[in-house]
């Protein structure tokens, strides 16, 4: 029997729920408010953290803060 642990998977998401996703990541790691006494949770959440800022070029932009209030209304559907 082999060990499917490690094996990838692959998690579609738009372009407003990376950046919305994102941003609240970034933010709680930030301050730490984000705390759960398991390393593992905190490993995954920081992981996920780096693959968006990997995937996005928004955060890096001088409007983001711009592009992530829209993304945020796309998202509560206004």
């Amino acid at each position: 029997m082999t060990d499917d642990s490690e094996e990838k998977v692959i998690i579609e998401l738009t372009k407003s729920e990376a950046l919305v996703l994102f941003e609240f990541l970034a933010r709680t790691s930030d301050d730490d408010s984000l705390k759960s006494p398991d390393q593992a949770e905190r490993q995954a959440l920081w992981n996920l953290e780096c693959l968006f800022e990997k995937a996005l070029v928004e955060p890096f932009l001088p409007n983001y803060q711009e592009l992530l209030e829209q993304a945020k209304r796309r998202l509560k559907g206004e």
